[in-house]
Parts: C-alpha cells; structure tokens; sequence
C-alpha cells in the first residue's frame, strides 16, 4: 500500500485530493497537514467527509511516505521544499505554479504533469509539476492541431471558471453576494497559466501560436468552459479525425460532436472536446472541472502513472447530472 501526505490539506483542492485517495484502492493517506486547522478532524472542516474519516488534521509532516502532494498556495511549495528535508525517495507532486516552466529546487527536476502530451514522461518522473485548470483545458482544445503545426499564428480564447478557482480564503470577487447573477473578466491577455502553455507549445514546433486569452468569473462554484477559435484550412471532418486519434490513448479525453453542458464533467476528471467549422474558422470548446482535472484529480492520474498504476484508478468518478 502506497502511503501519501498531503500539505495544504484544508483547502478546495486538498479536500478534493483527501476525497479522492480515500477511496483509492492502492493508497493510505498517512497525513494531512494545516496550519490553520491542525488538532481538527477533517470531517469539521470538509463536512461531506463525516462518515468516511476519522483522520484529523496534523501541523508537521515526516518523509515516512512514498508521494508527496503539495496543495499550497502559489510560493508556499517552493517555500516548503526550501525549508523542510524531504527524503530523495519520495514523489512530490506540486499543485501549485511554482515549477511549471521547468524550474528547479535541491536538486529536485520537475516534469509537467499533462498526461495528454507528457504521459511517458510522467511514468518516469520522480516530481511533478500539475497544470493549471485554465491551461489544461486550453491546452487539451489546441494540442492536436498544435502538435500538426495547423493553427494560426493567432487563436482567440475565451474561458469561464467556478469560483473554486479562486480558492478557498474570501475575496472581493469570491463572496456569494458579489458572484451570483454575476459575470466579469480579469487578467485580460495576461493570465498567468498563459506562461506555462507558450512553455508546452513552444517545445512542439518552430511556431507557436499567440494565444489571445479572456478569462471569465462564472457564477458558479465549480468547471471551466474554454471556447478557442482559429483560422484553418482542415476541413471538420479532417480534425476530427485527428482529434480522435491523438486522444485514442487518453482515458480521460473524449472528442463528441453533440452540444456540450458543462454538468457532463463537474465531479468527473475528464475533458469533453467539441469541433464546429464556421468558414475559415475551428471552433474548438473544452470543458474540465477545475478542481479534479485542472487540479487534484489530475493529480492523483500523475502519481498513477509515476507509481506504475493503471491509469484511472481510484478515478472513476461519476458527473452528478441533475
């Protein structure tokens, strides 16, 4: 049985994470580590738990474990690997975006943890850095006509997120009475997950596209809905052909020509890809739960694939429909 730690574990991310491994079939999770609500039970503070733990949480960590995952805040994970030893035999899985673009720390090297274009990578990788949600699912919309050299020099994205996304410390643009029956953008052409795509994209070819990126607060809790659009001479049926087969592999990643809703994915770690042809342009919508297969659940299919699991264990979650 593969013993796991997880620091940060009161946040969104570390409950979806402590959700997960619970019901893993391969896996103990030996702690769970914060430093706000150490002494509680987990079940206090992620209430869905009551009945499925009676683990609490603690304020220190030991390398007595075999993976590692860290759910702190951007810089908390750099800091902690910084601060603390952790023993060269365990796995560290980094979920924030402190090692995306290939940065190093005590002789730790980080892979980039999508699966979709790194799986083999991954396999063999001792610490990995997870993406982030708006980047995977931009980079899982794009990937296959990138990888082909089809797109444009210029791709115009949009892409609405659930309020998770912005943690779980209260903001000004995370209060309920702020958020519902409401909608805004932010870090218009400049969010920071774009660094880490131009890195991916920029390793696949001579040209990379220039990604012009409009970030939407949705009045929603949780799931991102990115919608690209370029200019190409493939013909619909063409990329679908290619979609289909870059992702045959991918357990997680399904290409379907019906409407999409964003309920077919909350709760799920998968992506749903959809492609319309409108004259010279590809429409491409991608949709992720932002907390599983833009973060923890994501995860938890890097450490599959690092410890030499199958897959999509322990990662047969269901959408919960209506």
């Amino acid at each position: 049985m593969i013993k796991a730690g997880i620091i940060g574990a009161a946040g969104y991310t570390g409950g979806e994470l402590i959700r997960i491994l619970l019901n893993h079939p391969e896996v103990e999770i030996a702690f769970a580590v914060s430093g706000s609500q150490a002494g509680k039970k987990i079940s206090a503070v992620h209430q869905d738990l009551l009945g499925e733990t009676e683990l609490q949480f603690v304020k220190e960590y030991h390398s007595e474990i075999d993976v590692l995952f860290l759910c702190a805040g951007h810089g908390a994970a750099k800091d902690f690997l910084t601060k603390n030893e952790v023993s060269e035999k365990v796995k560290v899985i980094d979920l924030s975006q402190d090692f995306r673009l290939g940065e190093s720390i005590n002789g730790r090297e980080f892979v980039y943890g999508l699966p979709e274009l790194y799986k083999l990578d991954i396999s063999k990788a001792e610490n990995i850095a997870n993406p982030g949600c708006f980047a995977t699912a931009i980079q899982l919309g794009l990937l296959p006509m990138v990888k082909h050299g089809l797109v444009a020099e210029e791709v115009h994205t949009t892409g609405i997120t659930g309020s998770t996304g912005a943690g779980v410390s209260l903001s000004d643009t995370s209060h309920f009475s702020w958020r519902v029956n409401n909608i805004s953008t932010y870090k218009t052409f400049d969010h920071q997950h774009l660094k880490e795509i131009n890195h991916n994209f920029g390793k696949l070819g001579d040209a990379k596209p220039d990604i012009l990126f409009v970030p939407y607060r949705g009045p929603f809790t949780r799931g991102i809905w990115i919608t690209s659009y370029f200019k190409t001479d493939v013909t619909l049926e063409e990329a679908l052909r290619i979609y289909t087969e870059f992702y045959q592999e991918h357990p997680f990643t399904h290409i379907t020509e019906e409407e999409l809703d964003l309920k077919q994915v909350v709760n799920t770690n998968k992506c749903f890809i959809r492609l319309e042809k409108k004259g010279s342009q590809l429409i491409v919508s991608s949709i992720i739960d932002n907390l599983l297969k833009g973060a923890s659940g994501q995860a938890v299919q890097n450490m599959n694939l690092m410890l030499g699991f199958e897959e999509s264990t322990g990662l047969k979650l269901k959408a919960t429909g209506f």
